[in-house]
């Protein structure tokens, strides 16, 4: 004989349910614990440095070595930032900074949609050996091609016609036209332009259309998020780039701000308060540039998500 109770087992199985949801609540809670642990680490480790920068910047270089140190000074001073504009030429450095970044990103942009669109969508003999070797210059350090390519720009710069003043040791292009070329944006702009659909090309080759205006009218409407990722990976990489700039303008007129600022580095004493308070000035530029493209950063990361 039964003796259990009408709808035990509905209860029963409502509270296994309930059971059962509770531990996906909190499991799900526990990853995302720790999933935002590992967020703040990184963010600590990201921004952390660049907001240090504010304390030094802020301080006389004297009180920079006051036992204990501390992190909100007790006076901040303006002065570190009237030094810098008033007793150095930081912005001649800036003007400069700002001439090669965009320059080198505004013809990169140029030399890496031509040879992606070569890879991706022109058929030609030795196309994937060329692309192939193309890829294997990332492997390359960039200091192992820097002699060859400082005695390549020396030698141009000397030719007539097309060496000095326009081309050279010392010279915008001299800086420029050697950072113009990059294997990961080719990469990058084959990979965008292959996953576009093969009829687009087709159909605009059945109305007559050349190779140009395929490129210029189709193409780069539909991959303009990738563009912007390019531009800012570019511009910020040339923005902060060091050794190039040391080797190539070693004259006061064409310095740009990383070699501007290690030279505030002197060989007995060293104004670290300055130095902090070029570097956080030097951060401005790069972070407004990426702040006004975020959305087309996004976009293009959003994009490349979805066809994956």
């Amino acid at each position: 004989m039964d003796t259990s109770k009408p709808g035990s087992n509905h209860e029963t199985g409502h509270v296994s349910y309930g059971r059962g949801r509770s531990r996906y609540l909190f499991g799900n809670r526990i990853r995302a614990f720790f999933a935002y642990l590992v967020l703040l680490f990184f963010v600590v480790f990201a921004v952390g440095p660049v907001l240090y920068l504010i304390s030094p910047a802020l301080r006389d270089s004297i009180s920079l070595f006051d036992y204990p140190p501390k992190l909100i000074p007790d006076d901040p001073t303006l002065d570190n930032f009237r030094f810098l504009f008033d007793s150095t030429r930081y912005l001649s450095w800036a003007l400069n900074t700002i001439i090669f970044a965009a320059g080198t990103t505004i013809i990169s942009l140029f030399t890496n949609i031509l040879a992606g669109y070569a890879f991706a969508r022109l058929q030609f003999p030795g196309r994937n050996i060329l692309f192939f070797l193309v890829l294997s210059t990332l492997m390359v350090p960039v200091a192992a091609v820097l002699a060859p390519t400082y005695l390549l720009v020396r030698e141009i710069g000397e030719l007539p016609i097309i060496g000095r003043p326009f081309f050279g040791l010392d010279t915008y292009l001299g800086l420029i036209l050697p950072c113009t070329v990059s294997p990961l944006g080719v990469f990058m702009m084959r990979q965008f332009i292959s996953t576009l659909p093969v009829g687009l090309y087709e159909a605009a080759r059945i109305d007559g259309a050349s190779e140009w205006r395929i490129l210029f009218k189709i193409v780069l409407p539909l991959i303009k998020p990738a563009l912007v990722v390019l531009g800012i990976f570019v511009f910020m990489i040339t923005w902060a780039n060091f050794l190039w700039p040391l080797v190539a303008a070693s004259g006061a007129d064409y310095r740009v701000l990383t070699v501007g600022i290690a030279s505030l580095k002197g060989q007995f004493v060293t104004h670290w308060g300055v130095l902090a308070a070029a570097s956080l000035m030097t951060l401005i530029p790069v972070t407004i540039v990426f702040l006004f493209f975020q959305k087309w950063f996004v976009q293009a990361s959003m994009a490349g998500a979805l066809k994956q």
